[in-house]
C-alpha cells in the first residue's frame, strides 16, 4: 500500500542532531520532531515525542488513530515539562509534525515550523501551516512571501513542552493512491523550494528522493539538521466520487 523513505542527519553545521522521525507503516503513521536549538535538550525533547509516538497500538478506527496519537503527544508534553523542572525551568520544546493515514483518508496533526506536504496530481501544497511569527506576520500583511527570505529572525510560536496543554493543530481530507506526502524538519525548507521538492519526489522512489534532497541540503550548507520522510500512497485502493464520511471526525466529505 505505501512506498516509504526515510532519512536524519545532523547536517554541516551542528555537532548534535536534535531531529527525531518514526516510521510505523504497519499502523499508518509517520512523526517528525525537531528539538528546539539553542536550549537545553533539544534532543532529549524531540525522542521523547517519538518514543511517546512509537506507544500508540495497533488502532480500532481512523479516529482511535486520531485519539491516540493527541493523547501521546499530551503525555510526551507532560514529560518534557517534569524534564524542565528538574533542570530549573530551563525551556526545553521541540516541533511536532505526525501524519496518519487509515481508510482512506489522511490527518496531519503538528505543533512548530517542522511540515507536511501534500503531491497530489503533480502540484505540490503544504498541508500544515507553520507556527512562526514571521507566519503570523504574512497572515497579518505585515510581511510579503518575497520578504520572508530575508527576514533575520523566525521565532516558533508553538511547541510541545514548553505550556501545560500542548497547541496542535489538525487537518483531514482524503488520501489517494498517487498520493505523496513528504514530512520534514525546517533543515529541508531551508535549502530547498516547494517546486524543488515537488520535482525529486515525483521522479523516484520514496527512499531515493529523501536520499537526494539530503545529498542537495548537505551541498547548499546544511545549515540545520535534516529529516524528511516520504510517503507515496500505492493502488489498488477504491476511489470514488461519491460523498464519504472522515473517519477521524465522522463528518461528510467529497472527495476530489
Amino acid at each position: 500500500m505505501f512506498d516509504v523513505g526515510s532519512v536524519t542527519h545532523a547536517g554541516r553545521v551542528r555537532e548534535r542532531n536534535e531531529d527525531s522521525c518514526l516510521v510505523r507503516t504497519n499502523v499508518g503513521l509517520w512523526a517528525v520532531a525537531d528539538g528546539m536549538g539553542g536550549h537545553e535538550a533539544g534532543d532529549v525533547a524531540s525522542r521523547i515525542v517519538v518514543q511517546s509516538l512509537d506507544a500508540i497500538g495497533e488502532p480500532a478506527s481512523a479516529a482511535d488513530l486520531l485519539a491516540q496519537c493527541e493523547n501521546q503527544i499530551f503525555n510526551a508534553n507532560q514529560q518534557i515539562l517534569a524534564l524542565s523542572r528538574t533542570r530549573r525551568g530551563a525551556v526545553i520544546g521541540t516541533t511536532a509534525a505526525v501524519l496518519l493515514i487509515r481508510d482512506e483518508h489522511y490527518a496531519c496533526v503538528w505543533a512548530g515550523d517542522s511540515r507536511v506536504y501534500l503531491i497530489k496530481q503533480a502540484a505540490i501544497s503544504q498541508i500544515s501551516r507553520d507556527h512562526t511569527e514571521v507566519e503570523d506576520l504574512v497572515a497579518g500583511g505585515t510581511l510579503s512571501r518575497d520578504e520572508v527570505r530575508n527576514w533575520p529572525n523566525n521565532v516558533i510560536t508553538r511547541a510541545v513542552g514548553v505550556a501545560k496543554d500542548p497547541e496542535l493543530e489538525v487537518v483531514i481530507g482524503p488520501a489517494e493512491p498517487g498520493d505523496i506526502f513528504v514530512v520534514c524538519s525546517d533543515g529541508l525548507t531551508k535549502h530547498l523550494q516547494d517546486e524543488e521538492i515537488l520535482q525529486w519526489v515525483t521522479t523516484r522512489h520514496a527512499q531515493a528522493s529523501c536520499d537526494a534532497m539530503l545529498e542537495l541540503a548537505l551541498e547548499r550548507g546544511g545549515l540545520d539538521n535534516v529529516t524528511i520522510i516520504v510517503v507515496r500512497l500505492q493502488p489498488p485502493v477504491r476511489t470514488s466520487s461519491e460523498p464519504t464520511q472522515s473517519p477521524f471526525t465522522g463528518r461528510p466529505e467529497l472527495r476530489s
